[in-house]
């Protein structure tokens, strides 16, 4: 009896961090959108204020320090903090040419290309419900993208595109190196962010309002929801997780609807349900297995 009701509590506890994970991350949009710089600049603050937190957050959870880390994970740190570049870099500059609704919604589709990636990279075995996901999902995205060349909005939909691949592409590196720190993960790809799109970026004419507002989101509500979304794994499966991440795509939306009064176009909604729909059945159907 006590261990069913400690595995009830541990599972409310994933649930609870998950959903404020998830919340906190909903919330970059609306910081990039109020920066007031160009996604060149806001990229470089983004990246200089997470390569400065997660640093910090290593050095206060992880028990080996820093050193130790960087030490234990690795060369593949460097790959995946590249990975990390190019997938902030298309959130970034995809929120600045784009609705906030097609940005989230195409990200959505992680999970289904995390799958095609690992078997075309790792040879994990595919079944037919992912194949069937995976193409539901490619048809949810042609649907969002075909509404934006109407709109004049698929540059910012196609570095969305570019962001989901390198993020599915890191996954797929993180499963196969399980001993990569994902914080230095994260960490490294901000420190890369910041040395590139230093060149780009004018740091000299940022007002204090800039800093401000970019220092909150670098410094807080970003790494804290990629850390409390890792954090949530040891309450809950990884599959249950990523499902409850997916109100992200319903929470970003409904804040730029709030704050921008941004309404997503009838592709983006119709391109969206499918997606949503898809990667909630996948996820649904991969927590019974786990469970099994």
């Amino acid at each position: 009896m006590n261990d069913t009701i400690s595995i009830q509590n541990d599972k409310t506890l994933g649930i609870i961090i998950t959903l404020a994970g998830a919340l906190l991350m909903s919330l970059d949009p609306i910081f990039i959108r109020f920066s007031g710089v160009s996604g060149f600049d806001t990229a470089f603050l983004f990246g200089l204020f997470t390569a400065i937190s997660m640093p910090i957050f290593i050095q206060a959870r992880d028990p080996r320090g820093l050193i130790g880390a960087l030490q234990a994970s690795g060369w593949p740190v460097v790959l995946s903090g590249l990975l990390m570049l190019g997938s902030a870099t298309g959130l970034v500059l995809s929120i600045k040419n784009t609705s906030i609704a097609n940005t989230f919604v195409i990200l959505s589709a992680t999970p289904a290309l995390s799958a095609l990636f690992s078997w075309l990279l790792l040879k994990e075995v595919t079944q037919r419900s992912t194949w069937i996901s995976i193409i539901a999902v490619m048809i949810g995205i042609a649907i969002v993208v075909s509404g934006s060349f109407e709109s004049g909005n698929w540059y910012g939909d196609s570095l969305a595109i570019f962001s989901v691949t390198c993020l599915s592409i890191n996954q797929t590196l993180l499963r196969k190196y399980q001993n990569v720190s994902r914080m230095a993960s994260v960490g490294f790809g901000g420190f890369l962010l910041a040395i590139v799109m230093f060149f780009l970026a004018t740091p000299s004419s940022y007002s204090m309002d800039t800093w401000i507002i970019m220092g909150v989101m670098g410094l807080f509500t970003a790494p804290f929801g990629r850390v409390l979304s890792q954090v949530a794994t040891r309450y809950i499966t990884a599959p249950e997780v990523g499902m409850i991440l997916m109100i992200e795509a319903v929470l970003a939306p409904f804040f730029g609807y709030l704050f921008f009064a941004e309404i997503p176009e009838i592709n983006s909604i119709i391109g969206g349900t499918i997606i949503l729909v898809t990667i909630f059945l996948y996820a649904a159907s991969s927590i019974t297995k786990v469970e099994n």
